[in-house]
């Protein structure tokens, strides 16, 4: 392809074929025993590490002690290198820091090599609020994905909060998980912040005790809840062997749950609340 002036363009075709994968991807473990990692830190050294340098020097060591599966943090592009990947700015970019999408699929191709799968922690629970390099006001108005006014605004974390009921929304994420799977060869993805998605207050100033009220109200967002059952379904329509984790505080019954059954469908439940406690018992223990 050669546009008049310019400089000759490398075909999509050449592309795929230079960043073709290698190693196919590992059966689903029966069992996970997963180590999660931020390529960023995962060095001794005072700098922001590579994809290549946890390629050479981390996956060995994961190998060596026993793990099947690694949770990548950070790795969808964000502005603010502190939120831990956690405001995101482009959910379609392998963030630039680390290094070059070859090197990302470099990094999952060797880890499937040694038998282990890779796991995105993907942030679909809000945006960031960026307007330059985000999706915030993105037509020039509040509601362009996201819920207007007040909704729209998550209190706690200053970021942006989806409108799962649009249809454009629903595209959007989807279409985010099947790049991530057929262009970086993931196979699955750790769910971050579930329970901010699914109740309309968030989580924030919440106690769950574990009563039935707090789970089936008028708090809880059914749009929401709808969309991550399409998500369930499409994922382990396409990709059998797919590993969905929902990262949850609240303890929303049906979470793991088929989506045959009136589920959202997750394979796991990250459930935080669990070593919450436990921080909360050793810090007032006498």
């Amino acid at each position: 392809m050669k546009i008049p002036g310019s400089l000759k363009l490398q075909s999509r075709q050449k592309w795929r074929k230079k960043n073709r994968h290698k190693h196919p991807r590992p059966k689903k473990p029966k069992s996970l025993r997963i180590y999660e990692a931020h390529v960023g830190i995962a060095s001794p050294e005072g700098k922001i590490a590579s994809y290549t340098n946890f390629t050479v020097n981390v996956l060995p060591r994961i190998k060596d002690l026993g793990y099947n599966c690694i949770q990548l943090m950070a790795v969808m592009e964000h502005a603010y290198y502190a939120s831990f990947g956690y405001q995101v700015t482009n959910f379609f970019a392998a963030s630039s820091r680390f290094g070059t999408p070859e090197e990302l699929k470099r990094l999952v191709d060797a880890a499937h090599s040694l038998g282990i799968v890779v796991l995105l922690d993907v942030v679909h629970s809000h945006a960031s609020s960026n307007t330059d390099d985000g999706l915030n006001r993105f037509d020039g108005t509040d509601a362009c994905f996201f819920h207007a006014a007040a909704r729209g605004e998550h209190a706690v974390w200053g970021s942006r909060l989806f409108n799962y009921s649009s249809w454009e929304v629903k595209r959007f994420l989807l279409s985010n998980l099947r790049w991530w799977m057929e262009e970086y060869r993931f196979d699955g993805f750790r769910f971050d912040g579930i329970t901010s998605m699914i109740y309309h207050h968030h989580g924030i100033g919440e106690t769950f005790t574990g009563k039935l009220c707090e789970y089936f109200g008028m708090q809880v967002d059914e749009d929401c809840l709808v969309h991550l059952m399409v998500t369930n379904h499409l994922l382990h329509t396409l990709y059998p062997d797919c590993i969905t984790i929902a990262e949850d505080v609240s303890g929303m019954p049906g979470l793991c749950r088929a989506v045959t059954e009136g589920g959202c469908g997750f394979d796991y439940r990250l459930a935080m609340a669990i070593p919450d406690k436990w921080i909360q018992v050793c810090a007032t223990a006498t």
